[in-house]
């Protein structure tokens, strides 16, 4: 009785500090989710933070990310081997497992709520013109703030790869390390050979789906489009997304990957430790530790074999551009305020979902409307005029929704995306809270790079980040196809069923530009730019020969022995759609490399399609 009391005093304070006794519900909610998932809020399961640190180590990785948390976890199955994990930020709580309440973990105290630096390019709807970039600051990373997609990417992004010069990196022999974490739970995918079940991290379709979500399928059939699995052997087409979910709840790769292990005897995590240097010797080059900041101390940690770094596309080449080594930055942008207004009550308008029955249907059963990804339903990927539509690799993305901007009467998305509250209220005041969807079209291949930097020599300063969106003209007209499309898919027949029509707003900043012509949808796509936070390429992997290049095809820093990156650094190029999932592969190969290179058997099974 305690134990359950204890829970949910500690569930309504969660609740309180995340989203400020917005959710009325929540209490009633955690007791009752509390009585009948209690493993999952046992102390003895849910802490893992080690107290009591050696002061060496034969590796210590940097990061407790999706990375991060693959790596150490796979290091750790050595048991002669002593793994360190560090990470800058806390445990994941209650609330992050729930999937429809993701965006209420941004700007919270998981998220290290970077803002990048103001342009005129881009993001000129957000405060003060500068893109909130949000990174998670928690044990897993991002994916204790994301929305769970799993998604791999085209076959000829990895080929690309090795093409450019980094052996082992083709579609096929990284589809083992795929299949290695993969614990697919949708019997129709399970048995495919581009599917496998038994591995760490759960994927599977999400419990609940609003009308909406058939609609979209049918609406890209109208159009000529597949309805295929988009992981598998062909990805122009429309699918239901797969989700990083677990009985309905998140699975974060905390949850997936260190949990299971957390009593190994050789696998310290250590929270609340955020890393200020890495510890190199000045006459072998070598690194031989990491500093690192905790209980208000600095500390020192000693490496005999190696430090990986694998704290992310930002915090990665800050440590590194402190050691004079960094280089660009790629993301996905979309355009966000696409929205349909509809007459049918189906979407998730947030005052009517999130209620006390969908909790209590949560809370009981792992379904209903809780379970959704913030109304993220359909994925498609389609070609414009300017990608050729035989090669199979798309140049745009649609993330369909039951929901969007507006579906909470702005409060909590606007402030997730950095929107302006003045901004909101001309557009969408009208339409708040009322049943909507959007269609977020999301270039692939973006040729717009940005660029990382030093504020200062303090590594507690966060860095200077120059996204560069929109700077390439290729990347404007691509966008303006993929907008086109999405506004014809979202007035076909199909969703004219659902009395769907475009939401004709003005966009306020484009008043003199002509409605609906190319220039006015570049004036609206600078204006609603959305990170979609798939910041990647800082750390660029790459031959010895390549300029840019900051790792060789084994993730070993040049001119550094004995320091790693394995994270979302390294892509040589941006894979084509969300991700996460390439990034936990990066992991799954990065940690089998190591082992290699220490004279660690793998076991490794060739994959063909």
């Amino acid at each position: 009785m305690v134990f359950a009391v204890s829970v949910v005093v500690g569930a309504i304070k969660t609740a309180t500090a995340l989203v400020g006794g917005a959710f009325w519900f929540l209490p009633t909610f955690m007791l009752a989710f509390a009585y009948y998932n209690y493993e999952l809020f046992d102390p003895e399961n849910r802490v893992i933070n080690q107290q009591q640190l050696r002061t060496e180590y034969d590796f210590i990785v940097v990061g407790g990310g999706s990375a991060g948390s693959v790596v150490a976890s796979r290091l750790s199955e050595v048991p002669e081997w002593n793994v360190l994990l560090l990470e800058a930020g806390g445990d994941e709580t209650e609330l992050s497992d729930v999937p429809i309440l993701s965006l209420y973990l941004h700007k919270s105290k998981f998220d290290w709520r970077y803002l990048t630096q103001p342009t005129d390019s881009a993001c000129l709807a957000m405060e003060g013109h500068r893109c909130s970039w949000t990174r998670g600051k928690v044990l897993g990373g991002s994916s204790v703030l994301n929305t769970m997609l799993y998604i791999r990417g085209n076959k000829r992004d990895f080929d690309e790869w090795a093409v450019q010069g980094n052996p082992g990196w083709s579609y096929e022999e990284v589809m083992p390390y795929f299949l290695k974490s993969e614990d697919q739970r949708n019997p129709y995918l399970a048995r495919s050979k581009y599917h496998a079940t038994g591995g760490p991290m759960t994927v599977q379709d999400s419990p609940f789906n609003t009308p909406l979500s058939v609609a979209f399928i049918q609406a890209a059939q109208e159009m000529g489009y597949d309805h295929l699995d988009i992981n598998g052997k062909q990805q122009t087409g429309f699918a239901n997304f797969q989700y990083n979910m677990r009985r309905g709840s998140r699975c974060s790769m905390a949850k997936a990957f260190l949990r299971p292990v957390r009593l190994r005897k050789n696998l310290h995590v250590a929270l609340w430790s955020h890393a200020t240097k890495v510890l190199i010797d000045q006459q072998t080059h070598r690194a031989y530790g990491v500093q690192f900041l905790r209980n208000g101390h600095i500390q020192t940690a000693l490496a005999r074999k190696e430090v990986i770094l694998t704290a992310g596309a930002i915090n990665s080449p800050q440590l590194l551009l402190l050691s004079g080594i960094g280089h660009k930055e790629h993301d996905h942008i979309a355009m966000g305020g696409l929205v349909f207004k509809i007459d049918k009550p189906v979407s998730l308008v947030m005052s009517r979902t999130v209620n006390i029955n969908s909790a209590m249907r949560y809370a009981f059963y792992g379904d209903g409307p809780l379970t959704s990804s913030i109304g993220i339903e359909t994925v498609g990927f389609i070609n414009t005029k300017y990608q050729n539509v035989t090669e199979d690799w798309p140049d745009v993305e649609f993330m369909m929704t039951s929901a969007s901007t507006p579906s909470d009467g702005g409060l909590q998305t606007r402030v997730a995306h950095g929107i302006r509250e003045d901004y909101y209220q001309e557009v969408y005041r009208e339409i708040s809270n009322q049943d909507v969807f959007g269609i977020f079209p999301m270039i692939m291949r973006p040729k717009s790079t940005g660029f990382i930097r030093l504020k200062s020599k303090n590594p507690k300063d966060y860095p200077l980040m120059y996204h560069n969106y929109l700077t390439h003209p290729d990347d404007i007209k691509v966008l303006v196809e993929g907008v086109k499309a999405a506004v014809a898919v979202g007035e076909t027949q199909t969703m004219r069923r659902f009395g769907a029509r475009f939401y004709r707003k003005a966009v306020p900043g484009c008043e003199k530009v002509p409605l609906y012509t190319d220039a006015y949808w570049e004036c609206a796509l600078r204006r609603y730019t959305l990170s979609i936070y798939h910041y990647s390429g800082t750390a660029k992997m790459g031959p010895a020969h390549d300029p840019a290049a900051v790792v060789d095809a084994r993730l070993r820093v040049y001119g550094v022995p004995g320091l790693r990156v394995i994270d979302a650094s390294i892509m040589p190029t941006i894979t084509s759609g969300n991700i996460h999932a390439p990034v936990v592969m990066i992991g799954e190969k990065g940690a089998d490399m190591i082992k290699e290179d220490w004279g660690i058997a793998i076991n490794y099974t060739a994959w063909h399609p």
